[in-house]
């Protein structure tokens, strides 16, 4: 009578059919590329840009080891290395001359972020130009709209908001981004562009913005922090899914061409939903804390921070992001020109 087949010690029997292995495809370096679902290219990424009205040179933000506040008429320069970096997009955030109640510098025709689109236009014309639409840099008590007694205002907010966009899109913005989180600025500001001759500039919409504790160097760097209470009645409660993807609803409803969540890592499920739900663009911001922690960790030799990095942009392209606003964008170019 023969023998029953023997198997090696510590390993199970055969079984019948191909035994499935997914490590064979983890095997090497090559084949992990070959095989990747997920890639994060250097096309994708939006580099964030703080401009300050004249000339100057570049003064560094302490709390954002690496960034850089430029002066709005030497714009131009800093676009054209971007785009011989190979970043195809900047999203502008403006400094003002003076803070008033209204906010009024934000839409002041002369303004740092017009003239910082005029000089990116004469330098980089094929540069995606994006402008942060907000009043919170621009008002003297911090807040994201008109204040009347200690309430935002929401309508009157979004009526400024409109002239804000308009002002960009004068000044050549490809796309308006409106930060504030009022109902309805959407519809506002597609309103007060259609009126104003500008159908074809596109509403990059921050659909879903949390109230985080993860925005404190960006306030540093624009000195917008509110001066009395805070921004829990306007900006969203992390808290709420269901809330958020109503947001992004409303927003795509007003006229949104992209929508986008912030911030990127605490809204991952966020982008999923909407990947699900909504055929239009999706974006996500990686925002200032995000990349102050990651630099921090390095710094202190607690992780790599290139593959940190990669793993975290990984993530939130995987979770259906399109676009992501990160200030390691520079870096991220810089590593893809060198190679693994």
């Amino acid at each position: 009578m023969p023998s029953a087949k023997r198997t090696a010690p510590g390993r199970p029997p055969p079984r019948p059919g191909a035994t499935a292995r997914p490590r064979r495809l983890r095997r090497s370096p090559a084949l992990r590329e070959w095989v990747a679902e997920t890639t994060v290219e250097t096309r994708r990424l939006v580099y964030p840009l703080f401009v300050r009205p004249g000339g100057g040179p570049p003064e560094a933000v302490p709390s954002m080891p690496g960034i850089e506040q430029v002066a709005a008429a030497d714009a131009g320069r800093s676009a054209g290395e971007l785009a011989a970096e190979g970043i195809r997009a900047v999203l502008l955030f403006g400094v003002p001359r003076a803070k008033d109640p209204e906010g009024s510098d934000a839409w002041a025709e002369d303004g740092a972020v017009p003239e910082a689109i005029r000089s990116i236009r004469r330098t980089a014309p094929n540069l995606v130009v994006a402008t942060d639409v907000c009043l919170c840099a621009y008002t003297d008590h911090g807040h994201c709209g008109v204040v009347r007694g200690n309430e935002v205002e929401n309508d009157a907010t979004c009526e400024r908001l409109g002239r804000v966009a308009l002002a960009h899109a004068r000044a050549g913005a490809d796309v308006v981004a409106p930060s504030a989180m009022m109902d309805g600025q959407v519809a506002a500001i597609r309103s007060a562009l259609d009126d104003g001759g500008f159908e074809g500039t596109a509403i990059l919409s921050y659909a879903t913005k949390h109230a985080s504790s993860l925005y404190g160097p960006f306030r540093d760097v624009e000195r917008s922090s509110p001066t009395f209470g805070d921004r829990r009645s306007y900006q969203m409660d992390y808290r709420n899914a269901r809330e958020a993807l109503r947001e992004m609803e409303l927003d795509v409803a007003e006229g949104a061409d992209i929508l986008m969540v912030k911030p990127a890592l605490t809204s991952l499920d966020l982008l999923a939903r909407a990947r699900d739900r909504f055929p239009i663009p999706l974006a996500a911001y990686q925002v200032s804390g995000e990349y102050a922690m990651l630099k921090a960790a390095a710094r202190a030799g607690v992780l790599d921070e290139r593959a940190a990095v990669e793993e975290s942009l990984g993530a939130i392209r995987r979770a259906g992001a399109d676009l992501i606003v990160t200030y390691f964008a520079r870096d991220v170019a810089r590593w893809s020109r060198e190679g693994r």
